[in-house]
């Protein structure tokens, strides 16, 4: 399990018990400490989490990208379950 699993719900507003709910095998204790590793780190942790994102973001690009046919299918496919 992830720092930035543990971060990204906290930051949505989970408390650490449905935290612990979604990722069971993390005890509560390590829930919090990551909790309070995050807050007394904020700034550096997000600034990590945003490079992540964007790592990510370009990633899918790249994917996009190089199979346009595939992409295209699958948003044919969730237009169709949507109708349904």
């Amino acid at each position: 399990m992830s720092l930035d699993s543990v971060v990204y719900a906290f930051r949505d507003g989970q408390s650490p018990e449905s935290i612990q709910i979604s990722f069971p095998a993390l005890t509560l204790e390590q829930i919090y400490g990551a909790i309070t590793f995050y807050l007394g780190h904020r700034r550096m942790i997000d600034e990590y989490l945003k490079e992540g994102e964007a790592k990510y973001e370009a990633m899918r690009k790249a994917s996009r990208e190089k199979n346009p046919e595939l992409y295209e299918r699958l948003a044919r496919f969730r237009e169709a379950l949507s109708r349904s």
